[in-house]
């Protein structure tokens, strides 16, 4: 016998998330998404996103939390490096700096486009295998 399923709670935000939303609302013009699922293979998601820029935020959790410890830190690693492979400029932020408007400054000059620089890269030697 098959036990039904009961719908899933969302998880509640964390201050950092909702302060962050609460700027987002306030300074941007323009919407965001919440929990963008971005790869088409894992259940990797950005806490927030503008998936027509390819940019995302993610607010990381305080001292001692998941982020900070090996495995978490490791995974956070896969996770932003298959963003940055998939086209991903992601901005990571602690709740001090969404707190002080770092956050939504950095936010704001991205989707201005003043966060794309050019820089020219010296020739590197291949690398053998």
């Amino acid at each position: 016998m098959k036990r039904k399923q009961t719908p899933k709670i969302p998880k509640a935000l964390s201050p950092g998330e909702e302060a962050f939303a609460l700027h987002c609302g306030i300074k941007l013009q323009m919407a965001f998404v919440r929990e963008w699922q971005f790869h088409p293979e894992r259940k990797w998601r950005f806490d927030f996103a503008w998936p027509s820029h390819k940019l995302a935020v993610e607010i990381e959790g305080g001292n001692g939390g998941r982020h900070q410890r090996r495995y978490g830190f490791e995974g956070d690693c896969h996770k932003y490096n298959a963003a940055a492979l998939l086209g991903w400029r992601v901005l990571r932020y602690t709740t001090a700096m969404v707190m002080d408007g770092t956050a939504i400054n950095q936010v704001l000059e991205a989707l201005r486009g003043g966060a794309t620089v050019d820089v020219a890269l010296p020739d590197l030697p291949a690398c053998r295998r």
